[in-house]
Order: structure tokens, then C-alpha cells, then sequence
């Protein structure tokens, strides 16, 4: 890994809020992500499981976390399994963790090889009631690929078919989207990378300039600053390629007179920032560009006065709608009747404004949490409203990332410049 050592207590403090939530006479089983193949003999690089890594801190594949706090012997009420060092191995693959070095990342101080795990598991399975299994219960998730944890499922119902099986993901999902303190300061540091990244980019960035050279600009600056890397594909689109959400490609030229939106983040520790500007290749607004990137800049502002505890995203996302119809009206992109005439469905708004205003985020840049229930002091949210517009092949969108307080939210973005002068004066060639 790249980036410093986390503070164990982070993940100490994660395991003791989850196994509070855990019933009586319950062992909780975690597994890490698949190795997965590419082509031929290569693999992808290796990403933890994000349960696993919340409550560990583990970045090595071949993991697992058991959990089991009514054990009779208290040296197994946590154990965190790891490879057993080999030297053979190393010699091809790198370093493995040591006893030593598991117990220092985690907090966790019984440390068994996965190779003599089996004749340790059964007896504690013997002895429980009920087994919490882990599953991806993200909202968002797409990928149908039967992976560690649903292979894993399927086989301990086999071997082990009349006890009781509970899913770990129900209590993540609560825990996970509420961050201490102790996250927020790993999140922050990704978003001081992400904050230094694009203040060196926008000095480089001029008419002619190509999307791919102002991405590898993005993950050179990443990597300079113990950043793993992106934590997400880089989204770098100009002109009217920014229309195109999850648009990737970069691989055009930016040209004079255009917008540049940018949406990016550094992953540290394996926490995520997500900012999004929108900025003038040639350093300099127009008179219409700037017309735009305001009417955004406001709904921006409108949307962080109203993310509070209590709100929901469902109701929070309306009334920013409402906000941004009466915006875009202003500037000329509805009439009266466009608003009078509106489908409550598929309302006026959203032929300009067309995702969502705010995620979750954390280790997963989409990370867990709901849409329906209020919300709560402790969570991460975007705030990101977009105005893309199909006649003009233009398309702003500003997003920062803002923590949930009791009595409002915290910008940890405020540092990052976000209005146009502050832009202008930054793009300025020194």
C-alpha cells in the first residue's frame, strides 16, 4: 500500500459498533474480493472487500474476519485470518502480512493462517445459534458475477443446513453510512490530494491540450501524494461531450472557447473524494458560460442549505427540483409552460438536470446508505447539481462533499475554488 498507516482504533471502534448489533449466540463470518482474471495469465489489481476493509483495515487478498463474541474462549472472540508467509511466494508476489504486521493495521490480536482455519471454524459453528453472512447489498450494484461471498453462502448452507443465517449486510448498511471522526480524517486527506490535484491542473490546462494528458496529469499528481490512485474513472469531457454522464473515453482535443468539466477523486486508505468542476479551456468565461456555471453554483448552494438531519434524499432531491425550475427559468431554458404543463413524473427540469443531486459516500465512492429514511448526523454526502444543455453542447456540474452534523452539514471541499473568479484566477498562467 501506498498511503501511511490508518489508526487501528478506526476499525476497533467499527467491529465494536457491529458485534453490538449482533444477536445472542451469533458468529459473523467476512471474506475478501476474488482475485479476478484478465486476459492470458494476468490478473486485475486486487480491491478488498469494503465490509472486510471497514472493519479490518486488511488490504490483502485471502482474508477473512470472524467475529464471534460469545465464544467461550476469549482469545477467538475476533480473529482475523491471513496467508501464511511464504517465502517461495514472495519471491514472485511481494510481501505478505506477518502476525505482526495484522494484529498493528487491525487492532485484532488473534491472528490464524487460512491453511489450519477448518479445524478452528467447525467447533465455533458448533457452538452458535446463528451465522451472519456477508453479502453486496449496495443499491447500485449491477454485477451478476457469482463472487467469494455468495460462492461462500451457498456452501457453509450446505455443510451446515440447520442453523440460522442472518445477513451482516442489514447492520453495514446502518453502520457503514454513519462516519467517525477518525474516517473523516482519512477522507479528508483524499480530498486535500483531490484539492492540490486540481489547483496544478488547471495550470496546465489550455486550448489544445488533449482530455488523456490532463488525466495522466490527474493520477500523476495522485500517485506523488501516497494516493493509491482515482477512486473512480476519471471523467475528463470537454465541450459537449460533458453532457455524457459517465462519459470516459478522454481521448479528444479541448478546444478554444469550450467548457472543460472535470469530475475526479483520490482514493487514500482506501476512502474516497468525488469533486466535479467545470472550468474554461482558454482560462476565461463567456458571458452565456458564466451565466450557466452561476445558475449551478446557486442550486449548489440551495442544496447544502437544505441537507440536514431529518430531510431524506427523496424529499431533499424534490425540492432542489423545485429550486431548479424556477433557476432555469431564469435562464431561459423553460417557459411558464413548459412548468404548467409538466409530466409529475418526468417533470420540466430534468430534460437539463437529469441524475441524482447527492450519494453517499466512503470506501465505496457510491457508498452505502438509504434514500428513504432521514437523515443522520455522522453520514457523507455529494452535493453535485449539473445543467447540461443539448442546443448549446454545454454541460456544468460542481460537486463537493459535505459531513452531515447535527445541526447542518460541514463543506470538506469549502478550501477548493468554486466560483468563477476564484477559477479565473487560478487558471491564470503565472
Amino acid at each position: 500500500m501506498r498511503y501511511l498507516p490508518l489508526n487501528p482504533e478506526i476499525f476497533i471502534s467499527n467491529r465494536k459498533r457491529f458485534v453490538a448489533e449482533m444477536k445472542p449466540g451469533s458468529i459473523a463470518i467476512f471474506n475478501s474480493n476474488d482475485e479476478l482474471p484478465a486476459n492470458g495469465d494476468a490478473l486485475y489489481p486486487f480491491k478488498q472487500n469494503s465490509d472486510l476493509f471497514w472493519l479490518t483495515g486488511i488490504p490483502q487478498e485471502d482474508s477473512m474476519l470472524i467475529l464471534f463474541p460469545g465464544n467461550p474462549d476469549p482469545q477467538y472472540r475476533e480473529v482475523l485470518v491471513l496467508v501464511r508467509p511464504n517465502e517461495l511466494k514472495e519471491k514472485w508476489d511481494g510481501h505478505r502480512l506477518t502476525r505482526a504486521e495484522g494484529q498493528a493495521i487491525s487492532g485484532v490480536q488473534t491472528i490464524v493462517w487460512l491453511d489450519s482455519l477448518d479445524g478452528l471454524l467447525q467447533p465455533w459453528i458448533h457452538l452458535a445459534d446463528n451465522i451472519y453472512l456477508n453479502t453486496n447489498e449496495n443499491d447500485r450494484k449491477s454485477n451478476l458475477v457469482p463472487v467469494r461471498d455468495y460462492r461462500y453462502a451457498k456452501e457453509m448452507r450446505k455443510r451446515y443446513p440447520l442453523h440460522t443465517y442472518l445477513r451482516s449486510a442489514l447492520i453495514l448498511k446502518r453502520l457503514r453510512s454513519i462516519k467517525s471522526s477518525l474516517e473523516i480524517e482519512v477522507m479528508q486527506r483524499a480530498i486535500d490530494i483531490t484539492d492540490n490535484t486540481f489547483r496544478r491542473v488547471m495550470q496546465f490546462i489550455r486550448p489544445g491540450v488533449m482530455e488523456y494528458e490532463i488525466e495522466a496529469e490527474i493520477y500523476h499528481s495522485f500517485l506523488s501524494q501516497r494516493s493509491s490512485g482515482p477512486g473512480y474513472s476519471s471523467i475528463i469531457a470537454s465541450g459537449d461531450r460533458a453532457r455524457v454522464l459517465h462519459y470516459v473515453e478522454n481521448n479528444q482535443e479541448c478546444k478554444d472557447g469550450e467548457l472543460l468539466l472535470m469530475d475526479f477523486g483520490a482514493e487514500y486508505g482506501n476512502y474516497n473524494a468525488d469533486l466535479s468542476r467545470t472550468v474554461p479551456v482558454n482560462g476565461k468565461f463567456g458571458r452565456r458560460q458564466k451565466t450557466v456555471y452561476n445558475a449551478c453554483l446557486h442550486l449548489h448552494h440551495y442544496a447544502a442549505s437544505i441537507l440536514k438531519p431529518g430531510i431524506s434524499i427523496v424529499d431533499y432531491t424534490e425540492k432542489v427540483g423545485d429550486e431548479a425550475t424556477q433557476v432555469f427559468q431564469k435562464i431561459g431554458l423553460l417557459k411558464k409552460s413548459d412548468i404548467k404543463n409538466e409530466d409529475p413524473q418526468n417533470r420540466a427540469y430534468r430534460k437539463y438536470l437529469y441524475h441524482g443531486i447527492s450519494h453517499h459516500l466512503g470506501i465505496d465512492v457510491h457508498d452505502l446508505g438509504t434514500r428513504t429514511e432521514p437523515i443522520k448526523p455522522g453520514m457523507v454526502f455529494t452535493i453535485e447539481p449539473g445543467i447540461y444543455i443539448e442546443e448549446e453542447k454545454m454541460g456544468v456540474r460542481i460537486e463537493n462533499n459535505f459531513w452531515i452534523t447535527r445541526n447542518g452539514n460541514k463543506d470538506l471541499m469549502k478550501n477548493i475554488p468554486i466560483t468563477v473568479e476564484e477559477i479565473e484566477a487560478c487558471m491564470k498562467k503565472q
